[in-house]
C-alpha cells in the first residue's frame, strides 16, 4: 500500500495506538470531524493499513507510521522524520498503553516499569515534543487516555494504576503549562470498555464488573472517541486540565 501524502496545511490529529480497539475508534470520530489522521501503531501494520483504508473510504485522509512508544529516542525521530515541518499538528491523542497484570507483592518490577514507560513516560515524551510545535502555532488540542483505574485503582494493576493516576497528573500540569499558548489539554478516564483486551476475560469475571456499573453495560470504543471528539473541538474551547470519565457511572 503507497503511503498517502497528508496536506501540511490541513489540520491533523495524531492518534498512537490507532490500530485497533479504542484507538481506532478515536481515529474514525476524528476524521469524520475534519482532521487527517496520523496513526500509529507498535507491531501489526496490517491493522494499521485497515484503518487508514476505511477513514480513506469515508473521504477523510490518513497515514500510518509504525511507532515504540516505550522508546523515547524513536518518538524523537518519528517528530523529526514524520511530523515537524511535514504536518500542521492540530490534535495529539495519548492512546498507546499496555498492560502486565499481576498482584503486588509477585509483581516484578520489569513487569512494573515497562507499563510506566509506555504508558506514562511515553506520553509525556508526546506530548513533549507536540508542546514544542503547538506552542510556536499558539494552538492545538491535547487528549491523554487515562483509566477509571487510575481514578479508583484496581487489584492486580498496580503498574498499569500507576501510569494511568500518573497521566492524569501530567494533564493538569500540561493544562497549566499550555494554556498561554492556546492549546487545552484534558484526559478522558474510560471505564469497562469492550475490547480486544476485555474479549478474553471470562463470562464470569464481565458478569461482575457489570453488575458494578449503574449502566448495567460495558462502554464501547465509540463511547470513548465520542468524548474525545468533544474535547478535541472548538466545542471544549473553554475546557483545559479536566478528568472527563467514561464509565456508566462505575465510578463517581
Amino acid at each position: 500500500m503507497s503511503q498517502t501524502v497528508l496536506d501540511p496545511e490541513k489540520p491533523t490529529a495524531l492518534v498512537t495506538g490507532g490500530s485497533r480497539g479504542i484507538g481506532q475508534a478515536i481515529a474514525k470520530a476524528l476524521a469524520k470531524d475534519g482532521y487527517q489522521i496520523l496513526l500509529t501503531y507498535r507491531s501489526k501494520e496490517e491493522e494499521a493499513i485497515a484503518v487508514v483504508q476505511e477513514i480513506q473510504a469515508m473521504g477523510g485522509l490518513a497515514r500510518h507510521a509504525a511507532l515504540d512508544i516505550g522508546d523515547s529516542q524513536a518518538i524523537r525521530n518519528f517528530f523529526k522524520e514524520e511530523v515537524k515541518d511535514r504536518i500542521r499538528l492540530a490534535c495529539l491523542v495519548n492512546n498507546a498503553g499496555i498492560t502486565r497484570d499481576g498482584l503486588l507483592i509477585r509483581m516484578k518490577e520489569d513487569d512494573f516499569m515497562a507499563v510506566v514507560d509506555v504508558c506514562l513516560r511515553g506520553t509525556f515524551v508526546v506530548t513533549q515534543e507536540a508542546a514544542k510545535i503547538m506552542s510556536k502555532n499558539r494552538a492545538g488540542r491535547i487528549v491523554n487516555i487515562s483509566s477509571v483505574v487510575g481514578l479508583m485503582g484496581n487489584a492486580g494493576q498496580a503498574n498499569y494504576a500507576a501510569a494511568k493516576a500518573g497521566i492524569i497528573g501530567l494533564t493538569k500540569s500540561c493544562a497549566k503549562e499550555l494554556a498561554s499558548r492556546q492549546i487545552t489539554c484534558n484526559a478522558v478516564a474510560p471505564g469497562f470498555i469492550e475490547t480486544d483486551m476485555t474479549a478474553g476475560l471470562p463470562a464470569e469475571v464481565k458478569a461482575q464488573y457489570v453488575e458494578a456499573i449503574p449502566l448495567k453495560r460495558m462502554g464501547t470504543a465509540e463511547d470513548v472517541a465520542m468524548a474525545v471528539s468533544f474535547l478535541a473541538s472548538e466545542k471544549a474551547a473553554y475546557i483545559t486540565g479536566q478528568v472527563l470519565s467514561v464509565n456508566g457511572g462505575m465510578y463517581c
